[in-house]
C-alpha cells in the first residue's frame, strides 16, 4: 500500500481542497432531530445520537473533502458504548472513501507505545478503531514515536506529531528556549528528519508518513515552520471557531499549494447554530448547513492557496 504521505496528497488533489472536517460531537449542540428526547439520556442513547450525527456529517462531506478527524475524547467520555460508536464512525468514514485521522494524542514508551499503535494504526479492519493516521505527543522523545511508524507504515498509515499547538497555553513549554532554540523548533527538526527518512524517494512530492500539528492561531510560526519542515505534512487546527482564518493558514502550504490540511470542527458540524446559517437552515436542515459551511471554507481556502 502507498504510504500515508502519498495517500493524503492524492486525496487532497482528487478533491481539490485541503479542508479537514473534525467530528467532535457535543450533546448540547446536537440538532433537535438527533438529540435524545429523554431529559436524562443514558450513555447508550447519547452514543446512538453521536453515531447518527457523525454518519450524517460523513454523508454530507464524503464527496467534498479528503479526510475527517474524529476526536476520540467526546466518544470516550461516555464509556464503552461511546468507543463502540467511535469505531463505527471510523469504519463508516473509510467505507465512504475518506481518510480518517484519529485525534487521540497518544504516546508512551516501548511496548505500550506499540500497543497504542496496533490499536489505531494496524491494517484496516484489524479492529474497529484502526484509522489511517493518529495524532501523537512527542514529549517522551524519539523512541516513543518510532513504534507508531513501525506499526503503521507497513499498512500505509501515518502520524501527526504535536509541534506548535493552537491553544493559548501551548507556549508555556513549547516556547521555552534550549540551546538557543525554542522547544517547538527542536521538535520540528526531529519530526522533519523522521518524515524525510521514511518518505518514498520517487514520489512527486517531498512528504513522508510523519506530519506535524501546527496551529492556525500562530501564523508567523506557521510560516516559519514550513521553512524548517520541508518534508512534513501539516495538520492545522484553529480555523474558524478558534479564530484562525484563511489568510492565517496560507503559510502552511508549499509553493505548489499542497503540504497541509486545515481543520474545522465546530464551525462546520454545528453550522446550524451559526448566525450566518441558522435562519436559512436551522435544526431541521442541519445537514444543509454543514454542506454550506464546508463549501464556504473550501472557497475561502482556494482564495489564498
Amino acid at each position: 500500500m502507498a504510504q500515508f504521505g502519498d495517500r493524503l496528497v492524492q486525496a487532497v488533489r482528487r478533491t481539490n481542497t485541503p479542508t479537514l472536517v473534525g467530528i467532535d460531537p457535543r450533546l448540547a449542540n446536537l440538532p433537535d432531530p438527533i438529540r435524545p428526547t429523554a431529559s436524562d439520556p443514558s450513555a447508550e442513547q447519547i452514543a446512538d445520537a453521536y453515531l447518527t450525527f457523525s454518519k450524517g456529517i460523513i454523508d454530507v462531506v464524503a464527496s467534498l473533502v479528503p479526510a475527517v478527524k474524529p476526536q476520540s475524547a467526546f466518544f470516550e467520555q461516555i464509556g464503552p458504548c461511546g468507543v463502540r460508536a467511535l469505531g463505527e464512525v471510523v469504519q463508516y468514514a473509510q467505507q465512504q472513501g475518506l481518510l480518517v485521522i484519529m485525534d487521540a494524542k497518544r504516546n508512551d514508551i516501548g511496548s505500550t507505545a506499540a500497543a497504542y499503535a496496533h490499536a489505531y494504526l494496524g491494517p484496516r479492519g484489524s479492529n474497529s478503531l484502526a484509522s489511517d493516521c493518529l495524532t501523537v505527543s512527542p514529549y517522551l522523545g524519539q523512541d516513543s514515536i518510532e513504534p507508531f511508524l513501525e506499526v503503521g507504515q507497513p499498512h500505509g498509515n501515518g502520524i501527526f506529531v504535536l509541534v506548535k499547538t493552537s491553544n493559548p497555553g501551548g507556549g508555556l513549554f513549547q516556547d521555552l528556549v534550549a540551546d538557543d532554540q525554542t522547544v517547538y523548533n527542536h521538535v520540528a527538526k526531529l519530526v522533519n528528519d523522521l518524515a524525510d527518512s521514511h518518505r518514498e524517494p520517487d514520489a512527486d512530492h517531498p512528504y513522508g508518513p510523519v506530519g506535524a500539528v501546527v496551529g492556525a492561531t500562530y501564523p508567523e510560526q506557521l510560516a516559519e515552520l514550513r521553512e524548517t519542515m520541508p518534508n512534513t505534512l501539516f495538520l492545522v487546527p484553529g480555523f474558524g471557531a478558534q479564530g484562525g482564518g484563511a489568510a492565517d493558514v496560507k503559510g502552511a502550504f508549499d509553493s505548489d499549494g499542497i503540504g497541509a490540511i486545515i481543520n474545522s470542527s465546530r464551525g462546520i458540524i454545528f453550522a446550524h447554530q451559526r448566525e450566518e446559517y441558522k435562519d436559512r437552515y436551522g435544526d431541521d436542515r442541519w445537514q444543509e448547513a454543514v454542506e454550506a459551511a464546508t463549501l464556504d471554507m473550501i472557497e475561502q481556502l482556494r482564495a489564498v492557496i
